[in-house]
Formats: structure tokens, sequence, C-alpha cells
């Protein structure tokens, strides 16, 4: 999709179920100087089979427009941001590799609402010296992005002869030139200051063992200032591991996001029931508790909410159809109107209702599907869902 933020038009993919955010915030990935958002394919692929995750094109990369640059970190942050709003999404889990990760603590420092996690991979505080950048500027902007494979290819890299590293090299020598040069200025720019101290949300830093550009010494010092963070080192990988190493790449980043999940049990289940029917619903029957009911409100947040509904199987989105479809099918009409009300906060569109309703009235019968869809109606017309 392409879309207007701002004063470019941005290049975004969006991938994996609507709504899974009900269950964990999206990711958003962002990709290194030179490529495009084609970097994280594998790793988008994995996981957006549970997950949403969204993959955008730097300014002045792949589709995305190009602006005359000097760039910075702030204004790169800042497209992030918009393409965030843009699509809804209040706050996001973050992986960015190379430039992208320095972004990314950006956007963490410059917005600690609307980063739930960062994944920082191959990434440094700053990019010395600053003079190199400014000599790959120079390069670039009289011969083009291309004039500089043969340098970095050794540096991104560990065999140069496969067909990712191959595709790498596509991607650099299609980079616009005043595009590779505006990134490269907000690398040369980038100082410590800015992030140091102001970054607090959970962090994995990733960094291969063979990556000279930003090497292991620079990885330590980005966990060193984020508290908790924790390190990881890739065996024989360089610096953009995520088509060399694949799967240890998608390995990291679902240990990451599975240590964030909410935890089976009371107080997972709390969470995920305030994820799924809202704070307000949640808030109201946790009121209305008494001696009779206590245990058993106890016993449906920890084992069905907390042990059902935290199972990585399927996605919520997944998950509500399901019960749409049970709790019509046998006539649970006060279950099946609170689980429509969710719908809103699941991604289970009006259409998706309308095909659940169908499925019932084939296999459960007409007159169960009938008195679904009059209470689904009334449902989404007072949510504003249905005219």
């Amino acid at each position: 999709m392409f879309l207007h933020l701002g004063d470019i038009v941005a290049h975004a993919i969006v991938e994996g179920p609507p709504g899974a955010e009900a269950g964990g915030a999206p990711v958003l990935m962002l990709h290194s100087i030179g490529t495009s958002l084609h970097l994280f394919d594998p790793q988008a692929a994995a996981l957006s089979k549970h997950r949403r995750v969204i993959r955008m094109d730097l300014r002045g990369h792949g589709m995305s427009g190009v602006t005359e640059g000097p760039y910075s970190m702030a204004l790169h942050a800042r497209d992030a941001l918009a393409l965030l709003d843009s699509l809804g999404v209040r706050q996001a889990h973050v992986v960015g590799l190379s430039i992208g990760g320095r972004i990314a603590m950006q956007m963490a420092a410059m917005a600690p609402d609307r980063v739930a996690s960062l994944v920082l991979m191959d990434t440094a505080l700053e990019f010395p010296p600053p003079e190199a950048w400014q000599e790959r500027i120079e390069a670039v902007l009289r011969h083009g992005s291309g004039v500089l494979a043969d340098v970095v290819m050794p540096r991104w890299v560990v065999d140069p002869s496969t067909a990712s590293a191959k595709g790498l090299r596509q991607m650099l020598e299609r980079t616009d030139r005043h595009g590779y040069a505006g990134a490269a200025a907000a690398l040369r720019d980038a100082r410590a200051a800015e992030v140091e101290g102001r970054i607090a949300c959970p962090t994995t830093v990733v960094v291969g063992d063979r990556d000279i550009a930003t090497p292991v010494a620079m990885a330590e010092a980005v966990r060193d200032a984020v508290p908790g963070a924790r390190l990881v080192v890739l065996r024989e990988a360089a610096h953009l591991p995520t088509l060399e190493k694949p799967a240890e790449v998608t390995a990291v980043l679902e240990d990451h996001l599975h240590r964030l999940a909410p935890p089976h049990g009371a107080e997972g289940g709390l969470a995920i029931r305030r994820a799924v029917l809202g704070e307000a619903h949640v808030a109201r029957a946790q009121g209305n508790v008494t001696p009779l009911d206590a245990a058993f409100q106890d016993w449906i947040t920890a084992n069905v909410w907390g042990g059902v509904w935290t199972r990585p199987g399927l996605t919520h989105h997944q998950r509500s159809m399901l019960v749409l479809a049970i709790t019509s099918a046998l006539g649970r009409h006060e279950e099946f109107e609170l689980h429509v009300r969710a719908t809103a906060r699941t991604g289970v569109t009006v259409e998706e209702i309308a095909e659940v309703l169908l499925q019932v009235g084939a296999y459960a019968g007409v007159p169960a599907a009938n008195s679904a869809i009059r209470i689904a109606k009334q449902v989404l017309r007072e949510d504003g869902r249905l005219s």
C-alpha cells in the first residue's frame, strides 16, 4: 500500500490477521540503509501467521518517496510514527536493523508510549567516524549507490556468493542516490545523547559475531544503555543476517515476543480479558462480584482466558470468530452479544460475522442463525458499524 506521510508517499506492507493486536501489539520492521522492506521477508512470513506485521520502505528507499537530504534520525522516526498513525496503531513492537535499529531507538526516546518493545539488530548508538559517512555521501551523489557495492557487501554478509547476498546487492544498486545520501547523513549525525537514558521498554539487542560494521562491542554499548536489555550474539553472522540466517533471526524475534506474551493463569487471563472485552466491561464485572460468583470469576479468568486464550495456536481474531459460531449455534445469546461487541477489538469485520452466521445456519439450523443475526444487527448498529 501507499500512504501520504507528511511530505512523502510511503510504501508499506501490512500482513497478518486483522485485530491480532488485541493479543499483543503489532510488529513494525525498519530495514537498513541501502535496502528495502524485503530485508525482512523471511521473518514477516513467519510472524504474520499469528501477528500483525507492518513493514515500510524508509524515506528515499524502495518504493517510498525521495526528498532532498540531509535526513535525521528524528525525521525517520516521525515517518514511522506517522505510518502507525495512518494505520490506526497506537503501539507497536519495533524491530530495527542497522539504521532501522537506531530509528527504533529514536522512536522509543521521542514517543515512549508508542513503542511496546524493541529488537535492535546490528546497530549502534553512534556510527563513527562522521568523515567516512561524508565521503560516502559525496561518492554516492556523484556516482550512484552502486559505487559502494564492492565496499559494503563483505561487511553485510559472510558469503557474498549466495542468492540472498546478490539480492541485497541489487537492493543497494537500485537505491536512489539522494535517498542513500540523506540516510547516510542521519547516520553521520546520530548522537548517543539523543537516546541514552530515555529508553525503558523491554529490549533485545542482536548482533552477528562477524559484524565489522557495528561489532559486538557496539551492541554491548546499546545493551548497557537500556535498563534490563539482553544481548543475543548470532554465530557466523555479519551485519545483515535476516536473509543469510533467516531461521536464527526469526527464532530470536519469536523468543523476544514470547517473553512479553501474557503468561498462562490469572495474570495473563485478566490481561487478555481486558484486551478482548474492554476495560469498562471487565471493571463492571469485577465490581459486581459477590461471594456467590467470586470463585467462578477467578476460575474463568485463570482457566478460560488465561488457559485457552493465551495459547499461541490461534489468534484472538480466530478465537473470536469461533466463539461467535459456538455461542450462536448453542443459543447462548447473552454471551453471543458480549462477543459481538468484542469484535471491535478483535478485528472481526461485519462481513466476517455475516459469513460465520451463514455457516451457523447451514450446520446448526436457520432458527439459531436468525436469532443471532437479530442480536448482531442491534449491537453493530449501536456501535455504529452497521447502517
